[in-house]
């Protein structure tokens, strides 16, 4: 058999309906990859013809990175980009995507692609192959996800696999590109799956070892403490050298990630506000639609129609089973008081007008839905503010002169304010997300550039880069004062001790704790019960007061404990041991679960260990930039 020319069975098909409904299901789902195929036959084609990189010096081939002499080209990274984009548009359906969107895809596109490129070095080193008869039986005996959750290849709820061959079976397979997908999705996956059974197969779990985990997660204990925070401690009780600094920064040098880029941007927003007519607008508007649904309408169809929470209208306005404390209290509130099938009356909360429909209540858990209905402008007012957005776009966006921001901001008497953009991260301003600019910010400008307008729900913007730092290794300049931070805490710590020890002191002689605690001006606090794992109000997670918990026994008090967070004192009051028998019940069922879990975290560690001893050089920005400069 020819590479690309696998049969995965020799028949052909008799049921030509449900194979055809199944290929409609396929291309037509939100998860389904086989846009990928369509994306890498003609979208890039169509897409080289008319971005202008072809001509200007910047073509399909140019490289976007290496990963150890190895290049990424455009070509490559951009069809990756193209196929998660696409993905991605299909799953929120009507919501578009923003800049911001698609630079978290591009760099989950190059991380993908650098994997690739170093998991398909191992699979040489290693001597991993797959073989045609490998891909036929992993195409039988392992159907793709997508597939086995497919409905038309499912009989009473459950995958049937004499449709699922059947479909294989099939001329349409071929002609319509599954049969070339599932052969290309089988040859990346067949390898990965060999070379990760691979690195996981020592993995094992000792009796002795599934105990103590359980005891971790089932001894518990309540315990009376003292904690002398660092807090009360004056700045100026304490000192720290430059010499120390500067040891703790070589010592811990491994520990500081890489210094992310750095845009600081003057910023126009021109807000589109809303009026009490506004709101009255949008919940008669919900009253509408809650009537349509008492009418007769389903709530699923109505959502998916009408809602502007455009995940969950694509599930007929699902949020799926939650318990208390999971939604915004104005939306809890409601939801909570409805009983299974009851339709709320329009309820109000900071992202605009619900209908809350109950589908089911358990306990203290229920299954829900709504509808979305944001609360916008009129549209008179929305109107005025898209011809002042105009107005100021024709005077200021993506200008050359960084002038000409300061000459609309006089025109039309808009403040400017000042606003930092962090490589990587969404732009926030005066504590809210400010669309499209952080993103833009990183993608080849440069000082002086000024923005499109960007057309946000909440207000239009417009950004002008003032100074821009590039991302890169990290020195002490700029983890000084997080490290004088740290090293103040710990002598402030240590400040703490004698005091902590005149308490300990005291109840060694004979006093209880809370007469020492008192007579040092300390107080005594008290917890529930917790487990090593838990976190514990007041008094922290894993550390060595914690232990100490576990540690002594019951009515005994501790001497010092230091943590990051202070000094404790600890008295033992309760403690309940683990159950064995109960666990002994449970074993092998904890020990599939665990070495499930242990699994993926050594191959989690194995491909960011390839990661750290790569070396890979990401040269996206000196593209963009380039583009940037050619197109204008």
């Amino acid at each position: 058999m020819k590479r690309g020319r696998i049969d995965f069975l020799a028949a052909t098909s008799t049921h030509p309906q449900p194979v055809l409904s199944v290929l409609q299901a396929f291309r037509g789902s939100a998860k389904i990859v086989f846009w990928i195929i369509i994306i890498s036959f003609v979208g890039v084609f169509l897409f080289a013809e008319t971005s202008g990189l072809t001509g200007r010096g910047i073509t399909r081939g140019t490289a976007v990175g290496s990963v150890n002499g190895i290049d990424i080209t455009y070509d490559r990274w951009d069809t990756q980009v193209r196929a998660l984009s696409a993905q991605e548009q299909q799953r929120r359906g009507a919501s578009s995507l923003t800049q911001d969107d698609m630079r978290r895809i591009e760099d989950i596109a190059f991380q993908q692609i650098v994997d690739s490129i170093l998991l398909a070095r191992e699979y040489e080193r290693r001597g991993i192959t797959v073989t045609d008869r490998e891909i036929q039986y992993a195409a039988m005996a392992m159907p793709h996800p997508d597939l086995a959750q497919n409905p038309d290849l499912q009989t009473e709820g459950r995958f049937d696999p004499e449709k699922y061959q059947r479909l294989l079976q099939s001329p349409m397979a071929r002609q319509q590109g599954l049969t070339q997908f599932l052969e290309q999705y089988y040859r990346t996956e067949i390898p990965r799956q060999k070379l990760f059974e691979q690195i996981a197969a020592g993995v094992y779990l000792t009796d002795a070892r599934l105990w103590r985990i359980w005891q971790d997660e089932r001894d518990s204990a309540r315990v009376s403490y003292v904690a002398l925070r660092p807090v009360t401690v004056p700045d100026t009780a304490v000192r720290v050298t430059e010499d120390e600094i500067r040891r703790y920064f070589d010592e811990h040098r491994d520990d500081f990630a890489e210094r992310q880029g750095r845009a600081v941007l003057s910023l126009l927003a021109i807000p589109r506000p809303v009026t009490a007519a506004d709101s009255a607008a949008t919940r008669q508007r919900a009253v509408a639609l809650r009537e349509e649904i008492l009418g007769g309408v389903p709530f699923d169809s109505v959502a998916r129609r009408e809602s502007s929470d455009s995940v969950s209208a694509a599930q007929g306005g699902l949020l799926g089973t939650v318990a208390r404390g999971a939604f915004v209290p104005e939306f809890e509130a409601v939801a909570f008081a409805l009983r299974p099938g009851e339709i709320s009356q329009p309820a109000l909360s900071p992202f605009g007008y619900h209908l809350i429909k109950v589908d089911e209540k358990k306990g203290d858990s229920i299954t829900v839905r709504h509808i979305l209905l944001p609360i916008t402008q009129s549209d008179s007012s929305a109107q005025r503010i898209t011809t002042l957005a105009d107005s100021v776009a024709d005077v200021a966006a993506a200008a050359e002169d960084p002038t000409r921001l300061d000459s609309a901001a006089r025109r039309f008497n808009l403040p400017i304010a000042r606003a930092v953009a962090t490589e990587g991260e969404p732009l926030t301003w005066n504590g809210k997300y400010v669309q499209d600019l952080g993103a833009w910010a990183f993608r080849g400008t440069r000082v002086g550039d000024i923005s499109d307008i960007v057309d946000a729900p909440e207000a239009f913007y417009l950004a002008r880069v003032d100074s821009l730092q590039e991302g890169g290794e990290v020195d002490l300049d700029d983890v000084r004062e997080d490290i004088r931070r740290v090293l103040v805490n710990r002598r402030k710590v240590d400040y703490l001790d004698p005091r902590a020890r005149r308490i300990t002191d005291a109840v060694v002689s004979g006093k209880t704790l809370e007469q020492a605690a008192q007579e040092n001006g300390a107080a005594v606090e008290k917890t529930g019960m917790f487990t090593r794992v838990s976190l514990v109000p007041g008094i922290g997670r894993l550390n060595e007061a914690i232990g100490a918990a576990f540690g002594l026994p019951v009515g005994a008090t501790s001497g010092p404990v230091k943590t990051e967070d202070g000094v404790f004192i600890l008295r033992v009051d309760a403690r309940v041991n683990a159950d064995r028998a109960a666990w002994e019940a449970q074993k092998d069922q904890q020990r599939q679960q665990l070495l499930l879990r242990l699994r993926r975290q050594r191959i989690q560690d194995f491909v960011t260990a390839l990661r750290k001893e790569a070396d890979v050089d990401d040269r996206r920005s000196e593209v963009q930039a380039l583009t940037r400069e050619r197109a204008s």
